[in-house]
């Protein structure tokens, strides 16, 4: 059987016939160490056609085609062209060897080309690539070289350009810099606590939050230095003039050490340095907020921006958390929790990242794999809207974070919960209300031009009624007409015989007379059954 190679390069297509090579026999590493020599491959496989493609913009699209495992219209004729015909109703003499598996499956299927891609196929191939500029006389290497480098540059800013999870990326990122932030601020507020804790110890027990007391070592550097002319100062940092006082009585009666000025110099710009952190961790989760608002604002308004953001982030993206179900949701980041216990046949775990929302820490001891379970159900709803809907708004998520209000206050207190279908209605109908709300703000002049059509189409419609009742009233008095045509010769009928009973009478008379045989004039066996009763009840 013929074996014909299909090689796409970056100027074209090219076809190869594989003549002077027994596959049978042909071990991959032999082929590897024959094909090197051009001579002999040269021999062996020679180019059957090639088609180069129009365009830069053609070349991307055909690289596109294949790269998605497509045919395209041009390799369809072109394989066609330059391969050789089959007759109707009979098997093919050859294959075309392909370097992608589901390339070769699209083609079968459209053309009924055999094609097959195996390590054999991949070897002859990679021999190709490597001697393809001595096959086609016109083109030089350097051409070759700049192609290939234009394609790849076209091709990887367009994956780039459309990849679809390219906004979440900026999510994911927000959300590892915000964790990591959170450690390091702990990690230096501490330092700064152990190291201004040598010379004033005492303000470590009156304030306990990490960003107040960095303020105020940079505000009091020395103790010795604080009066009472300090305490408006103080309790404008602390917001409260009690704290303050306190404070400037602690400086005086102080256990601590006498620090130099250097040393003194150096807390103080650390300090500087745990403010400016702490700041930055504050704008940094505005924006995350605001992001998350915009990308998934669904999952925000119902789980939350952290815990919403942690959780595209652990899936990848905001499609791969679309694509995961409920069940993969509800222990999405306890990973590790549930291999263990399949490992040693244990519990598994009931949650994961959801387990910082509120709602499950509201829910009791036995109902936090109910309330988790449902949970995860509801985002896994919210995060396919926020990924596959055309419009952006938070309507589906307030209505699901309703349900799962609902759903505690049911395991709570036992008051029924909403149908899903209502909610969802309710929903709808919202977001089609605030939809309304835009066009009437956005087109006054095309709602006028509306109630111009809607009047013209009541008038048609009015006269359409009318033209389908008349021809109603004249349908029905045919047929009334029909009627009493049909019913007037059994009148005369009845008449001319002379009965004045009903068809069921007659019916019975009928049965009556049909009892007694009118050839042997005995009677029916009705009759015969009668007498014999009789006559039973006499004896």
């Amino acid at each position: 059987m013929a074996l014909y190679l299909l090689f796409e390069s970056a100027s074209g297509y090219a076809l190869f016939h594989a003549h002077g090579i027994d596959e049978i026999g042909q071990s991959v590493d032999a082929v590897r160490s024959t094909v090197l020599d051009l001579k002999r491959f040269s021999k062996a496989v020679q180019l059957a056609g090639f088609t180069p493609f129009l365009s830069a913009v053609d070349a991307l699209n055909q690289c596109n085609a294949i790269s998605e495992g497509i045919m395209t219209d041009e390799l369809r004729n072109f394989l066609e062209l330059n391969l050789p015909k089959v007759k109707e109703g009979k098997k093919a003499k050859f294959t075309v060897g392909v370097m992608e598996p589901k390339v070769g499956s699209h083609i079968t299927e459209a053309t009924g080309i055999p094609c097959q891609s195996n390590d054999y196929v991949q070897e002859l191939l990679r021999a190709v690539r490597l001697h393809f500029d001595q096959f086609i006389e016109q083109l030089k290497p350097s051409d070759l070289e700049k192609a290939q480098l234009g394609l790849g540059h076209s091709y990887s800013r367009a994956k780039v350009k459309f990849n679809v999870n390219r906004v979440d990326n900026m999510v994911i990122q927000a959300i590892f810099l915000l964790d990591t932030l959170d450690k390091d601020v702990n990690s230096f507020s501490m330092r700064v606590r152990e190291w201004y804790g040598w010379h004033f110890p005492e303000l470590v027990k009156i304030v306990n939050d990490n960003y107040l007391y960095a303020k105020l070592a940079k505000f009091v550097v020395n103790k010795s230095d604080l009066s009472e002319k300090d305490i408006p100062a103080l309790a404008d940092l602390i917001g409260d003039e009690d704290k303050a006082k306190e404070i400037v009585e602690a400086a005086k009666a102080s256990m601590g050490q006498d620090l130099s000025p250097v040393d003194l110099i150096n807390v103080q710009q650390f300090a500087q340095r745990v403010m400016n952190l702490s700041e930055y961790r504050k704008n940094l989760y505005e924006y995350l907020v605001t992001k998350m608002n915009d990308i998934a604002p669904n999952l925000t308004s119902l789980i939350g921006e952290m815990v919403g953001a942690r959780l595209i982030s652990h899936a990848g993206s905001l499609s791969n958390l679309a694509k995961c179900p409920a069940s993969t949701l509800q222990i999405l980041g306890a990973e590790k929790a549930l291999f263990r216990a399949l490992k040693t046949r244990g519990n598994t775990p009931k949650y994961g990242l959801i387990f910082h929302s509120s709602f499950i820490g509201r829910a009791s001891t036995k109902n936090k794999g109910r309330m988790a379970r449902y949970l995860a159900n509801k985002c896994s709803i919210a995060s396919r809207i926020d990924c596959y809907s055309d419009m952006s708004s938070s309507i589906f998520g307030e209505k699901l974070r309703e349900q799962v209000e609902e759903r505690l206050d049911f395991y709570d207190k036992g008051v029924a919960p909403r149908k899903n279908l209502d909610v969802m209605k309710a929903a709808i109908d919202g977001l089609t209300n605030t939809e309304d709300d835009d066009g009437k703000e956005n087109g006054d002049a095309s709602v006028k031009k509306s109630k111009k059509k809607s009047k013209a189409e009541a008038n048609s419609d009015a006269m359409d009624v009318e033209n389908a009742a008349t021809e109603a009233e004249t349908g029905t008095e045919k047929k009334k007409k029909k009627k009493h045509k049909l019913e007037e010769p059994q009148d005369v009928e009845m008449q001319a015989n002379g009965d004045d009973e009903t068809p069921k009478k007659k019916k019975k008379k009928n049965r009556d007379a049909e009892s007694v045989d009118p050839k042997t004039g005995t009677e029916g066996k009705s009759k015969k059954k009668k007498k014999k009763s009789k006559a039973d009840d006499d004896e």
